[in-house]
């Protein structure tokens, strides 16, 4: 059948969204692009096409739901509801709601493929089914999979040019399971992109070929991504190349946790406190009925147009449950003074996020970020790149007159950002800082779709991947290093030294192999062996074959514990050390990979992250 379509998925915290170019009617940067309807229960017996599928998943009691309430129009046996009906149930009867799979995608300190979703609320719930995050995040796009191929029954999804947008600070193994629950989708070749680039995509497209009017060289642009579960900032800059203008991803920030859920939680506890003061006292269940109508409120008094104010009812319990009911409001100015001076606080572009020591036992849950301040988290992302565009732009370089790097554009995007009361304080505190750093205050580049923005540019990608249309120079965001252990005698009470190794430089590009590290090392072969990992953000001018003695300066990764299999026909013993030389590469979905070439009969070992640490 061929290739007709160029399809983009935004599989979100909140919500997922499917775009697509045709491929026939598009040339250049003239792009026919348009947004899926994803057909999806929005009450009970009630089926319909909407634009946005939220990410939550219901899974009933059997005797809960009429007969075939769950049927679609290309399945009929389900046992579980995804979609806006998901979400309408489960927050009444929040145990059985899977939400936030995303968030607990990349969270490593759980077991991702375990059935650990929805997390336990009380100590004994029954029969509760539950479901690990990565058959979540499949079931999302096996539901998006189906609604295409329902639509497109000429054009199969498997068929066409698919990309996956994930965080910019998604760690190698939440990619690697983003990339496993495609393939278990039927989406084995999908291609994943950072959400930043997605909406800087589609930011471009929107312009329809516009956008060398807004921006110029020399230009670096921020992207601050917002939204339901995580905080992503990225910074792009605009250079020369040919008389062309060229478009480099320079900086990508740190794995923040901290979004829309985030919120929700702050709103949830001012209510709470609200109820106490009148003599009402909720347990845990009503605790959690209180967060999802938070969450419902918090959406609609920010929304454009939206009401001054907002009931909030919470059913009693026991056998009364409606005359028992505990109701109360929140207003519009309510939500803004905790949104706003919460999250948004103006702070000292010195100041960076607070943390303390956490307590020794915890409830199992999200590693969420200690310091709710958004913008505490961006003046730390901003000085820490604060010669990122040293080498690419050097007239945007500012040297020791800087303490941070000074964005001269501002793109949103995320659906928290929908809001312009929270839109507006974030642009404010970002050009405070700069005026007062003696730089120019920044522009703020318009037009994005913030619900539609990340599928839209995912599509836009795909499209461009067949080379076509503007494309952002990316790779790596980080510098990757291998530890590599010093042959000493052994001492006692003293560990072997320990250096690092640079095997994959800043800057990367996906499906590139970068050099042979040029040091001769050995290979422990035949038995178990550990590796150990490390990553830098800032140190962009290493190369493969750089040694790094202070280890401290970068951040280590998890380790991963393997077996590398002694090849008897090559004279090998377990247990023998073999020479190799090493060498990283970058696959298209972004995930590094480290091969191990011995330097006498060319065999590969291969060294994958361990994606169930």
């Amino acid at each position: 059948m061929g290739v007709s379509y160029a399809v983009g998925i935004d599989l979100g915290t909140t919500h997922s969204a499917l775009a697509y170019v045709d491929l026939d009617l598009s040339e250049g940067e003239d792009v026919a692009l348009h947004v899926a309807r994803i057909p999806q229960h929005v009450a009970v017996g009630q089926l319909e096409e909407r634009f946005l599928l939220p990410s939550f998943i219901y899974l009933p009691h059997p005797q809960e739901l009429p007969p075939h309430s769950t049927v679609l129009p290309w399945r009929d046996d389900l046992d579980y509801i995804v979609g806006e009906l998901a979400r309408e149930l489960g927050a009444k009867t929040p145990i059985r709601l899977v939400s936030s799979a995303k968030s607990w995608l990349c969270h490593g300190g759980v077991d991702r493929r375990a059935p650990i979703l929805p997390p336990p609320i009380f100590h004994d719930e029954g029969d509760i089914p539950r479901i690990s995050p990565l058959e979540a995040s499949t079931r999302y796009l096996i539901h998006l999979h189906d609604a295409w191929n329902h639509a497109h029954p000429d054009a199969p999804l498997q068929e066409q040019d698919v990309v996956i947008t994930v965080p910019a600070s998604f760690d190698p193994g939440a990619r690697e399971l983003t990339s496993e629950a495609a393939e278990r989708a039927g989406l084995g070749h999908a291609v994943l992109l950072e959400e930043p680039q997605a909406a800087f995509y589609a930011w471009i497209e929107g312009t329809k070929g516009q956008w060398r009017k807004q921006v110029r060289v020399g230009d670096v642009v921020l992207v601050i991504d917002l939204g339901g579960g995580t905080t992503d900032f990225s910074l792009i800059a605009v250079s020369e190349e040919g008389g062309s203008l060229v478009l480099s991803r320079i900086a990508v920030g740190d794995h923040i946790l901290l979004g829309g859920d985030n919120m929700d939680l702050a709103l949830a506890s001012y209510v709470r406190r609200k109820l106490e003061e009148k003599g009402h006292r909720l347990d845990g269940f009503q605790v959690n009925l209180l967060t999802h109508a938070c969450r419902i409120a918090k959406e609609k008094l920010l929304s454009k147009e939206g009401p001054s104010s907002v009931p909030i009812v919470i059913p009693g319990r026991g056998s009364r449950l409606v005359g028992g009911s505990i109701r109360t409001e929140l207003s519009a100015n309510e939500v803004e003074s905790i949104l706003v001076d919460g999250f948004f606080p103006f702070v000292h572009s010195s100041e960076r996020p607070q943390s303390k020591p956490r307590g020794a036992i915890r409830t199992m849950g999200l590693p969420y970020a200690q310091d709710p301040a958004i913008t505490r988290h961006l003046a730390a992302f901003l000085s820490k790149h604060v010669d990122a565009a040293r080498d690419l732009i050097p007239q945007a370089f500012l040297g020791k007159s800087a303490s941070f790097i000074h964005p001269s554009a501002v793109l949103f995007n995320g659906g928290v950002l929908k809001s312009e009361v929270l839109a507006r304080r974030i642009f404010e505190v970002l050009s405070q800082w700069i005026i007062e750093d003696g730089g120019e205050p920044p522009r703020l580049l318009e037009g994005a779709d913030l619900d539609l923005a990340v599928a839209k540019g995912a599509a836009y990608y795909a499209y461009v991947r067949r080379g076509k249309g503007v494309r952002i120079r990316g790779g790596i965001a980080k510098s990757y290093y291998v530890g590599i252990e010093g042959a000493v005698p052994a001492i006692p009470g003293m560990e072997p030294p320990l250096s690092a190794l640079c095997i994959a430089p800043f800057g990367l590009e996906e499906g590139i192999s970068a050099p042979p590290a040029p040091q001769l090392l050995g290979l422990v072969v035949g038995e178990p062996v550990a590796f150990r990992f490390f990553e830098s953000a800032t140190r962009r001018d290493d190369q493969p074959g750089t040694i790094i003695e202070r280890i401290e300066e970068l951040q280590e990764l998890p380790s991963i514990e393997a077996i590398l299999p002694a090849d008897p026909a090559a004279g090998h013993r377990n247990g023998d050390i073999v020479p190799v030389r090493l060498q990283a590469s970058v696959t298209e979905l972004g995930v590094l990979r480290l091969e191990a070439i011995s330097e006498s009969t060319g065999e590969r070992w291969k060294i994958e992250f361990d994606v169930r640490r």
